[in-house]
């Protein structure tokens, strides 16, 4: 049992805007404002073996008030908690998560431990050196609960020997998940379901150096905290002793608060139990230990670490923090950091995306008058139409100017092919007429020349023509 089964019950949202939204500022945290949900504002209506609510509900007054009446009979929308539930099994939740940190910190093997999966195997290729992003996705189920949980990693980060931009790749990466869901948000035609690949948690990893924070990790933080809820954890928490822990613990927290770094505000859970949320704050940052391996204590198989000096057990709070960090961030405030992504840090990126927008226009235009603006535009898109028209022209009549150069161009070749074809008819002509004339001078001279012959062969000519005509008739 991992805890995204809580989701089940813990559907309902846990910090909304002001509904005043006009005195919405970039960077306002709006946790200190809150508006009941449908959930809370059903929630004094409790569901009864024969469907009726029980009668305890505050009276509702006419007008604009929170006070609730008793109905006298049975309507049915306190079946909508229900509806609420059924809808949210059916369709699932979507999580995003972010681990930063410098190699070597066992992120891979915390992740693996946090969600009892293997999301990473354990044998893992050799990564480059630069800094890049990797997504993984993996989907969870948990006692009818669907999980669509999206790893995101950053192999490379730190390594690099100049590390003064590492950040940068981070923060193009979150803002381009904003921008993404920015755009299918504002679609005309939009879907019902958008999915969701915003990064809705940080978990940022500090080495157990003893010393706190560096100033690359400083660096970064500062660029995230307005992007990102950032849980900070302690890597490896094992290598160092108690005392010392809880030192770096202190330090990490004073240059956090030095430097105006924010990182996720716990806020009170509606789980009934008191305590829990400063349970959480106290802890901060997260000390924890991950390992896959197991090995038999008190008769229970757990999770822990061997060493010639003991076992460190991963789930043991005495040993290490990773029961409040799985027990915060999975069963306890999943869902919240969700919400604070979408009514907070979205916004704000949608607040900064659209004053981009407007930079981009000419100030002459923002203060212009409505109508007058509708009419510059009018007219400038009047001179467009004109320019596209004339433009059309234009090439139309340079295709007709080409057609026609070209027509010209073949008649002149016909009439050249006809001339060329008289020329060759008229000498051909010439020199028939010509052998002509040569034959029939030869024919009057072979008959000077040999007048018997001429006789005989018309005598025989003469005979053979009176037989056929006997023949026939």
């Amino acid at each position: 049992l991992i805890g995204i089964s809580e989701f089940g019950r813990r559907t309902k949202p846990s910090h909304y805007l002001a509904e005043n939204n006009h005195i919405y500022k970039p960077g306002m945290d709006t946790r200190t404002i809150s508006r009941p949900s449908i959930c809370e504002e059903l929630s004094s209506f409790h569901m009864t073996s024969n469907g009726q609510s029980q009668k305890g509900g505050k009276k509702w007054e006419k007008g604009v008030s929170s006070a609730y009446s008793e109905l006298r009979g049975f309507v049915g929308f306190s079946y909508l908690p229900n509806q609420v539930h059924g809808n949210a099994l059916k369709k699932g939740f979507e999580f995003t998560i972010m681990v930063v940190g410098e190699s070597g910190l066992g992120k891979s093997t915390l992740l693996n431990t946090l969600f009892m999966a293997d999301i990473y195997p354990p044998e893992r290729k050799p990564r480059s050196k630069p800094l890049h992003i990797e997504e993984n996705v993996v989907h969870l189920v948990e006692n009818g609960v669907k999980l669509a949980l999206t790893v995101v990693d950053t192999p490379g980060f730190g390594d690099a020997i100049d590390n003064n931009n590492s950040w940068k790749p981070i923060v193009q990466y979150i803002d381009q998940q904003y921008l993404k869901y920015f755009e299918a948000e504002t679609k005309i035609n939009r879907s019902v379901n958008i999915p969701d690949q915003r990064v809705h948690c940080c978990l940022y990893f500090v080495p157990p150096n003893g010393d706190g924070l560096k100033a690359l990790d400083i660096q970064v933080l500062q660029k995230l905290h307005d992007r990102v809820n950032i849980i900070p954890i302690i890597a490896k928490a094992d290598t160092l002793l108690p005392e010392e822990c809880q030192r770096m613990k202190e330090t990490i927290l004073n240059q956090i608060e030095e430097n105006g770094i924010q990182i996720y505000d716990f806020p009170e859970t509606e789980s009934g139990r008191p305590g829990e949320q400063m349970l959480f704050k106290d802890r901060l940052p997260f000390a924890v230990v991950g390992s896959s391996d197991f090995c038999e204590i008190n008769g229970k198989n757990v999770r822990c670490r061997k060493y010639p000096w003991g076992v460190v057990e991963v789930e043991n709070p005495e040993h290490n923090d990773f029961t409040y960090l799985k027990n915060s961030l999975i069963k306890s405030y999943m869902l919240d950091l969700v919400d604070v992504t979408n009514y907070v840090h979205y916004e704000n990126f949608r607040c900064r995306q659209m004053l981009s927008a407007c930079d981009h226009h000419n100030a002459s235009e923002l203060t212009m008058d409505p109508f007058t603006q509708i009419e510059e535009e009018r007219r400038q898109h009047q001179r467009h139409l004109e320019k596209m028209e004339s433009d059309i022209n234009q090439v139309f009549e340079q295709k007709i100017k080409e057609k026609m150069e070209k027509l010209a161009k073949l008649e002149e070749e016909l009439a050249r092919r006809t001339m060329d074809n008289n020329q060759q008819l008229e000498q051909k002509r010439a020199m028939i007429q010509e052998k002509m004339k040569t034959l029939a001078d030869d024919k009057f001279r072979f008959k000077e020349e040999h007048p018997s012959f001429t006789h005989s062969a018309s005598a025989d000519s003469l005979k053979e023509k009176k037989k056929r005509h006997l023949l026939f008739n």
